[in-house]
């Protein structure tokens, strides 16, 4: 209970909170081995990086790194293994903590991937809320993100500006793509208290859906694998109609 006590307090201070070595060496290692299975060839679905087009990517599916993936989606619904992170009881725990209640889903829309940043391809992920495509009643969704590997400003792993989950923007301080603008002198003080989230394998980072954050790319020789869900109270429902709609959310609690 006094980690759960910890969790609440940084996690509503900062918007983020990282739960230290929550998963055995041997759970990583098992998930590496079915990650690498599904890389090799990349098993449908799969979000390519030149499908994205951000900062680094290739510039289309037949320019050099066309082929590298950026992202097994639906990844619940791949194999057990992803299943038991997604419903892993203390993650369960923490969720139900942080949200404030016994009821928690599981969203197969937003996230629910293997994220990737491969050597040499990796794009750049700009400034950004979560928040800025989901539809729901609320605007407070927690992600999980499970890193399988050390995870550093080296190798493209995530930088948060803590405590940016409880500001309130003006449409004109993103572009048009709902990116943070970098170019404002009034985001400047905001980006300066940016600091990068080191995470070793089993480490287990949960963030607000309002927190800004945003990674660089893999300047590393080893592809980094981590794997991704986000989670909603029973209670904040998707809104009918939008992408955050389509699929079923599923019952962890």
């Amino acid at each position: 209970m006094n980690v759960i006590s910890e969790a609440v307090k940084a996690f509503e201070r900062d918007g983020y909170y990282v739960a230290r070595s929550l998963f055995s060496r041997e759970e990583v290692a098992a998930l590496v081995e079915l990650i690498d299975q599904s890389l090799s060839p990349a098993l449908a679905p799969v979000e390519f990086e030149a499908d994205v087009h951000y900062p680094g990517a290739p510039t289309s599916k037949t320019a050099p790194g066309g082929n590298t993936p950026r992202r097994l989606l639906h990844a619940f619904g791949r194999d057990r293994l992803f299943q038991q992170v997604g419903t892993h009881p203390q993650v369960v725990a923490m969720l139900k903590a942080l949200m404030g209640t016994d009821g928690i889903r599981l969203s197969q829309n937003h996230h629910n991937c293997v994220m990737t940043k491969h050597p040499g391809f990796s794009s750049v992920t700009s400034w950004h809320q979560d928040i800025r495509y989901w539809r729901f009643d609320r605007r407070e969704l927690v992600s999980t993100w499970l890193a399988l590997g050390p995870e550093n400003a080296h190798n493209g792993g995530l930088l948060v500006i803590p405590g940016s989950h409880t500001l309130d923007f003006e449409p004109g301080q993103f572009d048009a793509s709902l990116f943070l603008r970098t170019d404002l002198p009034d985001n400047e003080e905001l980006l300066a208290r940016a600091v990068a989230v080191e995470l070793e394998p089993g480490d287990l980072l949960l963030f607000h859906s309002r927190t800004l954050h945003a990674a660089g790319q893999n300047d590393s020789d080893i592809i980094k694998r981590s794997l991704v869900y986000t989670y909603r109270a029973e209670d904040n429902q998707p809104i009918p109609e939008t992408r955050s709609a389509v699929y079923e959310d599923i019952p962890v609690s």
